[in-house]
């Protein structure tokens, strides 16, 4: 399946297909493991400490994980998060961009969300795409693409 077709899990609980998230925006998707991790949450607040300067280039910044809307709702409360965060329950959204594959912790491998990042451009086409990401720092990164993407405003 399309990533731009895949139903996913909005703020309100209703369902949106990835296409209507990203809105004919410039958009910075990330895909994360789960909310209130020690990884987790500093990518979500340096994501949302950069966003006045995300949305100056005129990207929108969202999140998405397997977690419930509840979950996501909580997690923005406690940590005073301003960015948007989708609900992937099944990981259909997740396994269709490809952020989805084995993983090794304390010898045991399985298979797992692989914290990765997109950028869309307004045509809903991938333009840059880093798969398997270190939380601390990154959202810097993805805003130095960003600008190399869309000239610096």
């Amino acid at each position: 399946m399309k990533p731009l077709e895949v139903v996913v899990f909005d703020e309100e609980g209703k369902e949106v297909s990835l296409r209507e998230v990203l809105g004919g925006k410039w958009t910075v998707l990330y895909v994360y493991p789960k909310d209130n991790t020690p990884g987790c949450t500093t990518e979500a607040k340096e994501f949302t400490e950069l966003l006045p300067e995300f949305e100056k280039l005129g990207f929108q910044v969202v999140g998405v994980s397997k977690d419930s809307v509840k979950s996501h709702l909580r997690f923005k409360e406690k940590h005073g998060l301003r960015i948007k965060l989708l609900s992937d329950p099944e990981a259909r959204l997740i396994k269709a961009l490809g952020a989805w594959g084995k993983k090794k912790r304390y010898g045991k491998e399985y298979e797992g969300v692989i914290r990765s990042t997109f950028i869309f451009d307004p045509n809903g086409e991938i333009v840059w795409k880093k798969i398997n990401v270190r939380a601390k720092g990154h959202a810097a990164k993805v805003l130095e693409e960003a600008r190399k993407l869309v000239g610096d405003l």
